[in-house]
């Protein structure tokens, strides 16, 4: 088998077999098959796509390129939940001990924050002390002692991904959903994990740009969990307008603390209103409740209780964090400077631009250019307002958390142009816009809940 005759092949649209695959994967990762090779192999992939059986192939044998956990021993319903990434999408930091609460045991591997997209990683490691680099024992002994676990991945899992994304990253092929999909699964079917639950974004803030394409890609995900026998569903939510109102690591785990603690306010709605509905899908694919309605019923009990915030505070000192941060949020990193980011008009806000409040924060130092950026926990942005709120000329629209001036005037030059106000109240965007299982792409409406809605699978 010669790599020339594979990139050949696929350079002509033609469809790779099983074992060209496992022959460029396992040869790649193993260093005997050069940088320049697989280069072009992933650009004919980028123009030529993969179908269905390859993308799975390829999937499985990322996979088993290295570790896969065995959870076996771990009693309970095991199901994890993944985004695609936006801005201040913070869910998992309440969802994950959220459902653990529930019932659920969450063996969660998240990533971190690269470009305008902020990292769970990076964000729960703003907690001082708290350690995501955990061993697989030490893994598994938390999730059989308090139900979850959120680390990063490790060297043994799913080698392949790590190196072919770093070629993906410096040859423009990033942007193709059988390479997205193939990376997002590989890891997530390694944790463990019998069911998985997907947040797949779309809009400005969104890796998808687009509802169309956020739609092909969550299909193919769910495509790949059904064919490795892992119960998939994903639901396509807005990124338009940044989640919640912090934005940056600490602010965001100040945000989701005080949710837990019930002492946020309306502009939180959308980031609870996204974790509640992925929270119900996830206990109903694990068999804890028989309906969407008792599902979000018991999800909003156990937020309001104190339960959700106790797991928390669990999870945190458990692995090594200062847990006073479930009580005091000030022990969080703080910025030097703080400083308003006024309206130049009166009216009704009627966009912010998700992705320029992204790159406003990693102005600020809140993220990553390349990989191995380090990153300034303690700065971000504050949302005063959002998305029809009406506004006065002068009044704040945003507070900018700084502590280099230089930062900070580039970072509110970008925030102000992100903001669009006119005269007219816009209407409502649906926040939660479908659901995708192994049966197709159905509506998800104010109701859907309510009429113990089957999940798919």
């Amino acid at each position: 088998m010669r790599v020339y005759d594979i990139i050949l092949k696929k350079r002509n649209g033609l469809k790779l077999s099983a074992e060209e695959i496992v022959f460029l994967v396992h040869g790649y990762t193993q260093g005997l098959i050069p940088d320049y090779q697989l280069s072009a192999l992933l650009m004919a992939i980028y123009f030529n796509g993969m179908d269905a059986e390859e993308t799975s192939n390829l999937t499985s044998t990322m996979m088993k390129s290295g570790k896969v956990l065995d959870l076996k021993g771990v009693p309970g319903p095991k199901v994890d939940k993944h985004s695609t990434g936006g801005v201040g999408d913070k869910v998992s930091i309440i969802l994950a001990p959220l459902a653990a609460a529930a019932g659920l045991v969450v063996p969660m591997m998240s990533g971190r924050g690269l470009g305008f997209s902020g990292g769970t990683l990076d964000k729960l490691e703003s907690i001082p002390g708290f350690r995501t680099n955990l061993k697989e024992d030490e893994f598994i002994s938390i999730l059989k002692k308090i139900g979850l676990s959120m680390i990063g991945q490790t060297e043994e899992i799913a080698p392949a991904d790590r190196k072919l994304y770093a070629l993906r990253d410096a040859t423009a092929t990033v942007e193709s959903i059988p390479l997205i999909a193939s990376s997002i699964m590989s890891k997530k079917l390694s944790e463990g994990a019998r069911s998985l639950v997907l947040d797949v974004k779309t809009g400005s803030g969104a890796f998808m740009k687009t509802y169309e394409k956020s739609v092909a890609l969550a299909q193919t995900l769910v495509d790949i969990g059904d064919k490795m026998g892992v119960r998939t569903v994903a639901f396509i939510t807005d990124m338009d307008q940044p989640l919640g109102y912090e934005i940056g690591n600490a602010l965001e785990v100040k945000e989701c603390v005080e949710i837990m603690k019930g002492e946020s306010d309306e502009r939180s709605s959308d980031l609870v209103e996204i974790t509640l509905t992925l929270g119900s899908a996830m206990l109903l694919l694990g068999g804890v409740v028989t309906s969407g309605g008792k599902a979000r019923r018991s999800l909003e009990k156990v937020l309001s209780d104190g339960r959700c915030l106790d797991k928390f505070r669990q999870m945190v000192d458990v692995q090594g964090g200062d847990a006073r941060v479930a009580d005091d949020p000030s022990v969080l990193p703080r910025s030097k400077n703080i400083i308003d980011v006024p309206s130049t008009r009166s009216g009704y806000i009627q966009r912010i631009n998700a992705e320029a409040v992204g790159f406003c924060t990693l102005y600020l130092g809140a993220g990553r250019s390349r990989s191995d950026d380090r990153i300034d926990p303690s700065v971000g942005v504050t949302l005063k307002a959002k998305v029809g709120c009406r506004v006065e000329k002068g009044e704040p629209l945003a507070s900018i958390h700084a502590n280099d001036s230089s930062d900070a005037d580039r970072a509110i030059e970008v925030l102000s142009k992100g903001y669009t106000i006119g005269d007219e109240k816009p209407k409502p965007v649906p926040l939660v816009k479908s659901l995708v299982t192994k049966n197709g792409v159905r509506a998800v409406d104010g109701g859907f809940w309510e009429k113990g809605v089957e999940v798919g699978v």
